[in-house]
Formats: C-alpha cells, structure tokens, sequence
C-alpha cells in the first residue's frame, strides 16, 4: 500500500486566529498532526509514504527531511493551487497498486483507520473505498450518495437525504489518475469534482463509514481534535 499525504496549504485561518506553528507541524496530545499520519501509515503495510509540502513553509520542509523510515519517504516541494494540484504532484508515486491518499488535517481514530485499511486491500472488486462518516462538523461537506451495496453513486454540495458526508480519505487504485490527468487538462481545480469525474467515468467506488472523522481548519478545532482523539 502505498500512502500519500497532502500537506501544502497555507493554513491561513490557522495563522490568523493566532497559532504560530504551521499546520502540519500542530501537535495533538504532544504529536504533531503529519507526524502522526506517518506513524499511523508505517503501521499498516505501507510500502511508500510520500508528501507534498509548499515552497513557503521551510520549517515543514526540514522536519520531514530528518525522518527516517525503513521504507521510502517521497517528499515533494512545491506550491499548489489546491488540494487537486497537490494530488497531481504526487501521483507518479501512486502508480503500482493501491494507494490512500489523505490531507495533513484528516483526523480519524487509529484503530478505525486500520479496520478500513484492511478492508481496501481485502476488496477485489472495487476501484476505490472513500472513508465517509454520518458525523458532519464541516462548513462546506461533500454528501456522499450510496446505494444499498455501499457503492458510491453521486457526490453532492448540498442533500437534506444523503446520510453521510465524506471524511477525505481517499482509497483508490491507479485507474483514477487517468481520471486526475483528464481533470487537470480540461480545467478542474477541486477534489470534489475530481471524485464527481470517478462517478462519471465508471470506477466503481465502494463507501466504508468512519464513526467519526474532524478537520483542523480553526483554533478550536485543535482541542476538539486532542479530546476526540483522547476519549
């Protein structure tokens, strides 16, 4: 399985309302936020875990580069119009096998994550199992349409029927850089249109529930992430 985290905002809500520290480098009970997704891909049979941090943040740029792991560390340097682009950047490291694909601000229980990792690698016949979550704390959530087998059928801005929203982890096979490609060459620039374009081309994506998922785009959202982390 090969991992890829996005880690190139600029985390500006973050610096406006008064925290310092870059977002990745923003610890949750003592671990900071990208620190803590390599750990938690290292454990669960990760092949490569490769990052994409932008050209501004120096001190993002230096923590990475001195860590050491028994597999390879791919690090990418370079700023990016969206969370879409940086996915771009990475994509030639995602091209033999599965691979999960999440933003340095996607927090989620370990022990949910590896239940949900082991049923990606166990799926032989979807191209692609997307982490959704009936927990919606989000300003802008994407609603997930699924069918009664759990298959994806629509992504959606706004649904008073949708159950669950998605949680920003991305399980997916090589055939959806096809679709990536094709959505950067005709113009698109959000991963919600890139997931509405792996609908719309025919992948067949599976939906697998998280119990909860949260993002770290505000201050507060620090301390509810530590105690949701914690309980």
């Amino acid at each position: 399985m090969n991992y890829a985290i996005i880690a190139a905002g600029e985390g500006s809500r973050l610096a406006q309302e008064g925290v310092t520290l870059p977002k990745p480098l923003v610890k949750l009970n003592g671990v900071e936020m990208i620190r803590r997704l390599i750990d938690i891909f290292a454990k669960n049979q990760a092949d490569s875990i490769s990052i994409i941090v932008n050209e501004e943040m120096k001190a993002v740029q230096e923590y990475v580069k001195q860590i050491k792991l028994d597999i390879p560390l791919n690090i990418v340097i370079k700023s990016t119009p969206s969370s879409m682009h940086s996915f771009f950047e990475l994509r030639e490291f995602l091209r033999t096998g599965k691979f999960c694909l999440t933003t340095v601000d996607t927090i989620f229980k370990e022990e949910d994550f590896e239940q949900y990792i082991k049923a990606f690698i166990a799926d032989s016949e979807s191209d692609g199992m997307m982490a959704v979550t009936d927990y919606i704390d989000d300003e802008k959530p994407l609603y997930v349409d699924v069918n009664e087998a759990m298959q994806i059928t629509g992504f959606l801005d706004n649904s008073d029927s949708c159950k669950y929203i998605s949680g920003g982890i991305y399980g997916l096979t090589p055939k959806a850089i096809d679709t990536l490609e094709n959505c950067l060459s005709s113009g698109q620039s959000r991963m919600r249109n890139f997931q509405r374009q792996l609908v719309a081309d025919g992948l067949c994506l599976k939906a697998y529930p998280f119990p909860k998922i949260v993002d770290v785009d505000h201050a507060e959202d620090i301390v509810k992430a530590e105690a949701f982390l914690r309980n």
